[in-house]
């Protein structure tokens, strides 16, 4: 992921350019009345406890990770932060529990970015990714592998790819949900390689996984921390890996841009907050987020989850979601996806 280097009219910039507009006319008496009191609130944060929003199932790479930061933002800032999981109808009700919330810092979300920005292409949604939300941090990057049950017929990624190009739609795929990352980079694999598979979804990863451990279904894209262990323990053969460059821990996996150049896939986790939220309450969890994410204590654990730390500013995050909303629209628009309401 490359970030640019944000712009000097950033949108603080513009905000303390209307301030100032404003307090020359009549709203100036009843604007510095309340700014000690507000100045003190933020400069306070936190003075209670933090809620932090996963809109998914306990036990998954999102809820992991999010109680990982909490635990050390609670050691931080010497307040309760809490983990409260809200999954269901594909991360739209924790999204919405959170766009609703009061915009003062103490409810905030840990989501996987691609789910949030794929989903505009495909649905309509009852919040807007970009209106509703102040971004925090993209925190971590989780590369994907590519795994099947040990009878599949191939061994190799060529092998596997070869199998699919001569036997279209005998393969089938499995997905933690339509419309999710797993989903489209297993779309994006095959389209660009000429295979023809039946998507399969589930509920959720970890039922995927169960599937292809059972033999119900064939193929996966799934996290290195989910998938992991069952690859070493023999009960899912590994193909290929969906990052950039091969792991240090994996270096007899190949990546799948070896065969397919450009390809790169994975789950980018982030924290947002709702919209409205104070800047200097968003500046003060970003600061402290980065600090944590890049101590080494932090990245040796994530390194166990087949994470890496990413840390970003609030602005590289907005470029983060505007790009890969483009990305996943461009690929939804070519595939000629759609989901049944």
């Amino acid at each position: 992921m490359t970030y640019r280097h944000p712009s000097n009219d950033t949108p603080q910039a513009g905000r303390r350019r209307a301030l100032t507009a404003m307090l020359a006319g009549p709203l100036a008496a009843a604007l510095l009345a309340t700014a000690p009191q507000t100045a003190a609130a933020e400069g306070n944060y936190p003075d209670k406890p933090v809620t932090i929003v996963v809109p998914f199932a306990a036990g998954g790479v999102s809820d992991t990770q999010a109680r990982l930061l909490a635990q050390k933002l609670s050691e931080t800032w010497g307040q309760p932060v809490i983990v409260d999981n809200k999954p269901g109808a594909s991360t739209a009700i924790g999204m919405s529990f959170t766009a609703r919330a009061k915009p003062d810092g103490y409810t905030l979300v840990f989501s996987d970015l691609g789910t949030l920005t794929i989903a505009p292409a495909l649905r309509k949604l009852p919040y807007d990714v970009v209106k509703d939300f102040a971004p925090i941090s993209v925190l971590t990057y989780s590369p994907y592998l590519l795994t099947s049950h040990p009878s599949m017929p191939f061994n190799t990624l060529q092998e596997l790819i070869d199998y699919g190009r001569a036997n279209p739609g005998k393969l089938n795929y499995g997905t933690s949900g339509l419309g999710t990352t797993p989903h489209l980079a297993g779309m994006l694999f095959a389209s660009q390689l000429g295979i023809q598979w039946t998507d399969i979804p589930a509920k959720g990863g970890a039922q995927t996984i169960q599937d292809i451990i059972s033999g119900q279904v064939d193929l996966q894209f799934n996290s290195v921390f989910s998938t992991g262990g069952h690859v070493k323990s023999g009960k899912l053969k590994v193909f290929a890996i969906s990052s950039e460059q091969r792991r240090a821990d994996m270096p007899d996996v190949p990546t799948v841009s070896e065969v397919l150049p450009g390809f790169i896939a994975g789950g980018y986790q982030g924290l947002l907050a709702p919209a409205g939220t104070p800047e200097p309450v968003i500046r003060k969890i970003s600061d402290d987020v980065i600090r944590i994410m890049r101590s080494p204590e932090v990245a040796s654990r994530l390194e166990e989850m087949g994470a890496e730390p990413l840390a970003g500013t609030p602005d590289e995050m907005r470029e983060f979601i505007q790009t890969d909303m483009q990305r996943w629209a461009k690929l939804v628009k070519e595939q000629n996806l759609k989901l049944e309401e």
